[in-house]
């Protein structure tokens, strides 16, 4: 397949162009990076493609034919699908059941023929060489897994050209090497691909060709090859971001211990200690499985755990609740959870809304809500944490993700949290966005928030941290200070060589 999206415009309204005349070409067998910060116009631009939009204006051509994308379903018989970053798979079904869901082959008007659509499943993912059972529900599977069955079902429709939204958002090293293998077979099939990331390093293993945008507009395109992480950068953000600001830490830590964790085990996580002090920030690393998002759930009460967890000086209960998560609460710590729209925001709900609910859960004590008060806790989050936001009624979900985040960070700060737990602080967020959350992470170390970032990505805990606690097979491995904090280091004793002796210090 040829694909040229020639001059797209998307308007939303007379005051709102999200894409402003985008030239976009995908040959045969190519896999493109499309690159800009949240709100640059990417996915609008991939919803048009999709047929999820109809362009204000602009041509789409394909093998030098001119096509309307009338809606999804013309996207899908010319053999173009969108992978969403949020999965759009039922959790409920059999992957057999997902794969085919509205195009289910029968036997007859009434029955439907199961064995036929396992067997095409089987030979998709025979294809695909990863071993996924097809009656398996898909609640079951892990996030890896169900990235690859949406690949899966892309190529049982013989897609010819698949669009992924941060794909490895949710994933481990090892899965995203699996992914891109499994890229690269395709695209010597013929497959291309358009694959929207922020995390650089990915883009330049696995792409051949970037365009970037910003503010709507085509900014460049060319060569991956051609370029470097620093220039494309800059062409994203429109400006030069310096990496040096953050190499002299300053330690903001006092003698006040505000956590201790005294033998602590729960999940995967075994016979954890360590002291967390005011004004400190911790990183919490490993690899997939190595008890780092069981530590973070068990330090918010939503994990049982065995032995003594002492928070401002009170042990707080084994047994995961409500009501022990609402302990938590009120001991002043909080979370900005991973994976945030299923488990960080209420999708249902206006911006204010979202921002007020850590307020109203721990500190209101009113028969009634006062509007006034809410609208003055809301901006005042909104200028302390630079929140862009049009309209404060709007859903949350209409903001970009940098911007939900600090939606999230501002609920809590209403709360007055004295500890603040990030996991994944800056997961889905654009590069410019994400230098904003480092640096409200360093400010409330200054005001003596005691904090914890869980995060698998070196130079973001670089960045922050005074310290950090490296797990390996649910154990620490290591507790490494700021002078010992090396990326050779944390991929050390992240891999267990300092345990099995496979590799030198």
């Amino acid at each position: 397949m040829h694909l040229e999206m020639k001059n797209i415009v998307m308007d939303f309204g007379r005051q709102v162009r999200a894409v402003d005349d985008v030239t976009l070409t995908v040959d045969s067998g190519e896999i493109v990076g499309l690159l800009g910060e949240n709100g640059a116009g990417k996915s609008t631009m991939m919803n048009v493609l999709a047929g999820v939009y109809s362009p204000t204006s602009g041509e789409i051509f394909i093998d030098g034919e001119k096509v309307v994308m009338k809606d999804v379903r013309t996207a899908d018989r010319h053999g173009i699908r969108f992978i969403h970053q949020e999965l759009n798979l039922c959790n409920d079904l059999r992957v057999y059941e997902n794969m085919f869901l509205g195009n289910e082959i029968k036997k007859s008007s009434v029955f439907l023929n199961k064995t036929e659509m396992l067997d095409k499943c089987n030979e998709v993912f025979r294809r695909m060489n990863v071993d996924i059972n097809p009656e398996t529900v898909v609640g079951e599977l892990s996030a890896a897994n169900k990235q690859l069955v949406e690949i899966g079902k892309a190529l049982l429709f013989k897609s010819e050209l698949i669009i992924m939204d941060e794909p490895s958002t949710a994933l481990a090293t090892h899965e995203i090497e699996n992914l891109f293998n499994i890229m690269r077979q395709l695209k010597t099939e013929g497959v291309s691909f358009i694959y929207i990331s922020h995390k650089m390093p990915e883009l330049f293993e696995i792409c051949d060709v970037y365009y970037v945008m910003r503010d709507g507009k085509l900014i460049g395109h060319g060569l991956f090859k051609d370029i470097n992480e620093e220039q494309i950068t800059e062409m994203m953000i429109g400006h030069h971001l310096e990496d040096k600001e953050f190499a002299n830490h300053e330690y903001n830590a006092t003698d006040k211990v505000v956590l201790k964790a005294d033998h602590i085990s729960g999940g995967v996580l075994e016979d954890l200690s360590f002291e967390l002090h005011e004004g400190e920030i911790l990183a919490v690393t490993g690899l997939q499985g190595s008890g780092k998002d069981d530590l973070a759930d068990i330090l918010f009460g939503v994990i049982s755990h065995s032995g003594k967890l002492e928070i401002n000086g009170k042990e707080m209960p084994h047994k995961a609740s409500v009501s022990s998560v609402k302990r938590y609460l009120r001991t002043g710590t909080s979370m900005v959870p991973r994976m945030r729209k299923e488990r960080g925001i209420h999708n249902d709900l206006s911006v204010q809304d979202n921002l007020s609910m850590g307020y109203l859960n721990t500190r209101f004590d009113k028969l009634f809500i006062n509007a006034k008060e809410e609208n003055e806790r809301f901006e005042r989050q909104r200028a302390a944490l630079s929140i862009k936001v049009g309209n404060k009624k709007n859903v949350i979900t209409s903001l970009s993700g940098g911007n939900q985040q600090k939606v999230i960070l501002g609920k809590w700060l209403e709360s007055d949290a004295k500890i603040l737990l990030f996991d994944n602080p800056t997961q889905g967020i654009d590069v410019g966005t994400k230098f904003e959350i480092y640096h409200l992470i360093l400010n409330l170390a200054k005001q003596g928030k005691a904090i914890i970032v869980f995060s698998a990505e070196f130079p973001e805990i670089f960045k922050v941290a005074d310290s950090c606690i490296v797990l390996y097979h649910g154990k620490e491995s290591i507790r490494l200070d700021r002078d010992n904090l090396t990326e050779k280091n944390v991929m050390y004793y992240s891999t267990g060589s300092n345990l099995e002796g496979i590799a030198n210090g």
